[in-house]
Order: structure tokens, then C-alpha cells, then sequence
């Protein structure tokens, strides 16, 4: 009998890993790397309480992934938050507050959550939410931003808040980025960029890897080019198709193989970066982290969803504990049914069993 997979150890060694390579990939800048070997011993800290939470059969990711606004300024071809209408031009209604989001900030910090991911939308729309989150200094928050909005402002934020990590979306090069985002948004990246490299502060960039980029991006002048530019951490996100044209921009099989090889190559030549796979290899970890095995998704209004490829939710942070939102009857159907271990054609198993989760949802 096969010895059972531990997600807890699993996760666990995972942010060490990050961590780890943070602090070796800052090493050349006192202040982030002080910063850096701070948030490691907060890291440690936040693993045992959530060690001491699996001993109560309380199982708390290390990861949470909250979209803290329905709004953006651009308009990305394909992308799944508009087609899942999470983002869209209406005026935001029924968000939740930057109240709400700091009061949930504090209940992951007490639960041993040492990142918070945080999308949109446009995220850097809602200034009060990111300095909110400027103050829960044992959590890392990677703001996953398009870049357009880096201001004087925000760079003071960045400056005096390092847990505060803007990681701007590029597609490629200029055109390949242009031709998704929008004319002038890799000229305005590469200023943001600059701006952020000439006051020495830490940032990353997000790929969104299809099968017309995935050489590009993987390339090492590519990666070389974003490194030159001040950039210290690259995390490659597969393409989820959702609007039921673009099936085809998904990642083959062998474009996988592809970027795995690369990513090694690309780990071992560029010690002073990190790079980070979405979803990467869900075989190697135990199957699909989502559904609170490794983090789930809050959305702008409050829902707890699986992942935000995967947009149903039964239970909203709003009315719960997190602790119960990261328990809820939805999640705990998808571990047990071993659906986030199901046999599936690669990429996203939540989207490409999605008739399967509307299924639970319904019961």
C-alpha cells in the first residue's frame, strides 16, 4: 500500500522552500533580506500554529488568494475574471469593505496563514486595502497588479511596508503583452519597473503561460531581461481557458515538459530570483491544492470559492469564521469525492470537471 500523502507536511516544506530562496535571492539588499530573515522566523512561527490546528483536525492552508475588488481599468483577452463576471465595469457594489478584508487579515494571521495573494480586478484600486494590509507585517502579501496604477504613493507604501510585494503581469514581450493587455501597457510596466528598481524595492512579475507564449517566456533572454530590470520573482500561471473559445491557448502536455525543464535550468542559472509554477505538477502534490487543501479564494464580496478558475462558493466570510470558510461543506465534498485527485487531461482540474463541482454545489 502506497504511504498516504501528507498536505500539511507537503505545504509546510513548499513556503520553507519559498521562503528560503527569498531570503538567498535578497541576500545582495540589507534592508529586504533583514526583512526577509524576519518574515522566515514568522513563517516557522505561523507553520506550528497550524500544526497545532491539524492536531484539533483543523486543517489551515498556508495560502490564501483574496480578490479584493470587481473592478479594473483593463480589458485582457480571456481573461477569467471577466468571464466568470467576477470582474466587470459596473460600479462595485456590496464589496467588502477595507473593514472587513483587515478583520480578516488578523483571523489568518492567528491561524498560521503566511501569504495572502492579492488579486482583483485591478487590486492596487483599493488603496485602504493594501495599506491595511501593510500592517500585518508576519504575513507576505504578493499584490498580483497589471502595473498601471504604481504611484509615488505607492512606492512610499512599498518602501516603508516590505511585506508588500507588487508582481506585475507581462505577457512577453511587447507585443505579446500589447496584444493581450492593451497598446502601452508593456512601456508602462517597464516604467513601473524601473521606478520600483531605482528605489531598490523587491517585486515580481506574473506569466500567464499559453501555448503561443510558453517558449517566449521561458526563454532565458526573456528572463535575464526581467532580472536586469530589478525583478527577484517570476510565477508562471498556466492558462485556464473560460470562456469556452480559447481551449486551444491552454498549455499541451508537452509544453509542460517544456517549462519544467526550463523552470530547472532557469532555478539553477539565476540564484537571485524565485521562480514559482502554477499549478505545476499536481502528481508530485498529492493532487489539486485548492478547496482549502493547500488555499482557497475569497472573492470581492466575501464568497469562499475553491480557486479563482473554479468561482462557486456555499459559505461567505462575511457571516463565518475563516476557520469555518476554510471547512465548508463545498471543500470538504471536493477532498472527499477525490475530485482534487481525479484523472484529468492536465492544466486545471476544478475547470475541467466544473459540471462535476455545480453538481456538489447543488446537492
Amino acid at each position: 500500500m502506497s504511504e498516504k500523502f501528507d498536505i500539511q507536511k507537503y505545504m509546510t516544506e513548499g513556503v520553507e522552500g519559498i521562503v528560503k530562496e527569498a531570503v538567498r535571492a535578497t541576500l545582495s539588499d540589507p534592508k529586504e533580506s533583514a526583512f526577509m530573515l524576519g518574515f522566515a522566523a514568522a513563517s516557522r512561527r505561523a507553520s506550528k500554529r497550524r500544526a497545532a490546528l491539524e492536531k484539533e483536525d483543523i486543517h489551515m492552508p498556508p495560502f490564501l488568494i483574496a480578490s479584493i475588488t470587481s473592478s479594473c481599468n483593463l480589458h485582457c483577452s480571456g481573461c477569467y475574471s471577466r468571464c466568470s463576471d467576477a470582474t466587470n465595469d459596473s460600479p462595485p457594489v456590496s464589496q467588502l469593505t477595507s473593514e472587513e478584508w483587515l478583520g480578516i487579515f488578523h483571523q489568518a494571521e492567528d491561524m498560521g496563514i503566511s501569504f495572502i495573494l492579492l488579486a482583483g480586478g485591478e487590486p492596487l484600486l483599493r488603496r485602504k486595502v493594501i495599506e491595511a494590509a501593510g500592517d500585518i507585517k508576519d504575513i507576505l502579501f504578493p499584490i498580483f497588479t497589471n502595473g498601471t496604477y504604481i504611484d509615488d504613493r505607492y512606492l512610499g507604501l512599498f518602501d516603508r511596508c516590505r511585506n508588500l510585494i507588487p508582481v506585475m503581469s507581462i505577457e512577453g514581450g511587447r507585443e505579446t503583452t500589447d496584444r493581450r493587455r492593451g497598446e502601452g501597457v508593456y512601456d508602462k510596466l517597464c516604467q513601473s519597473m524601473a521606478a520600483l528598481h531605482e528605489r531598490k524595492l523587491i517585486f515580481g512579475a506574473s506569466v500567464t503561460v499559453t501555448s503561443a507564449n510558453a517558449a517566449e517566456v521561458t526563454d532565458e533572454a526573456f528572463v535575464s531581461g526581467l532580472i536586469a530590470k530589478g525583478c527577484r520573482l517570476i510565477v508562471y500561471v498556466e492558462y485556464v481557458p473560460a470562456d469556452g473559445n480559447s481551449e486551444h491557448l491552454a498549455p499541451t502536455d508537452r509544453e509542460r515538459e517544456i517549462m519544467s525543464s526550463a523552470l530547472a535550468s532557469l532555478r539553477k542559472d539565476h540564484p537571485e530570483a524565485v521562480f514559482v509554477s502554477f499549478p505545476g505538477d499536481e502528481k508530485s502534490s498529492g493532487g489539486c491544492i485548492a478547496a482549502g487543501r493547500g488555499f482557497f479564494h475569497i472573492n470581492s464580496h466575501g464568497g469562499a470559492e475553491p480557486c479563482p478558475f473554479s468561482p462557486y462558493s456555499d459559505i461567505n466570510v462575511r457571516d463565518t469564521s475563516l476557520k469555518d470558510a476554510a471547512a465548508s461543506p463545498l471543500f470538504r465534498a471536493l477532498a472527499d469525492g477525490g475530485l482534487l485527485s481525479d484523472d484529468h487531461p492536465g492544466g486545471c482540474v476544478l475547470y475541467e470537471k466544473r459540471s462535476l463541482v455545480e453538481a456538489l454545489l447543488a446537492k
